[in-house]
């Protein structure tokens, strides 16, 4: 199937942001341009904004597509007998994500989005949701279990932001490396757990 008769069955979108998601991790997001997708998906220079009235509409586009696989890691990685077990798995995955992913990553908690550009209602809808999904696993998986005086929303933001860390000192090269990873993963969960009094 040509990439002209895939936009004349409404697959273009996709096409687009396949391409997109390709650019972004071959050039950064700079690197990024409609016109320059439309090069590559084939269409006219015009088609894309059809799907995306300019580049924050697409880069918001790519980072709700992450914000959609975070959710899902959430809802996939809360597994295993203990809370520790439960908390690692998540902490290590979602570390991988971030590794894995680095330019997404970026676009999806970086200034680019939310604070230079205009986050779109998609994109505030899928990255509040998966932040209200983990509160939610969270506050099950802590349900009675928390001391006196602690919030399950303030213990959601606090665990979230110390895995967020590790992700920008992973991503940026600053402190840890790669290998120390699986390390790094049980000393924040035993943290995370301390503060419990686990």
């Amino acid at each position: 199937m040509t990439n002209a008769s895939r936009y004349h069955h409404g697959d273009l979108r996709s096409a687009l942001l396949q391409a997109a998601s390709e650019q972004l991790k071959e050039q950064g997001i700079d690197g990024l341009s409609l016109r320059k997708l439309a090069e590559k998906a084939g269409v006219s220079r015009t088609a894309p904004y059809h799907h995306f009235k300019d580049k924050n509409a697409l880069l918001c586009a790519l980072a709700a597509e992450g914000f959609e696989s975070l959710d899902e890691l959430i809802s996939q990685r809360f597994e295993g007998e203990t809370l520790r077990d439960q908390m690692l798995f998540f902490v290590r995955d979602y570390l991988r994500f971030a590794v894995d992913h680095p330019e997404r990553y970026e676009l999806m908690f970086g200034r680019t989005l939310w604070k230079a550009g205009t986050p779109t209602p998609e994109l505030k809808s899928v990255a509040y949701r998966s932040f209200r999904h983990y509160t939610d696993k969270l506050a099950a998986l802590t349900a009675g279990q928390l001391p006196a005086g602690n919030d399950p929303l303030r213990l959601a933001q606090a665990s979230w932001a110390t895995v967020h860390g590790l992700c920008r000192l992973l991503i940026d090269g600053i402190y840890v490396n790669q290998e120390d990873m699986d390390a790094v993963s049980e000393q924040s969960v035993a943290l995370i757990l301390s503060a419990l009094g686990r």
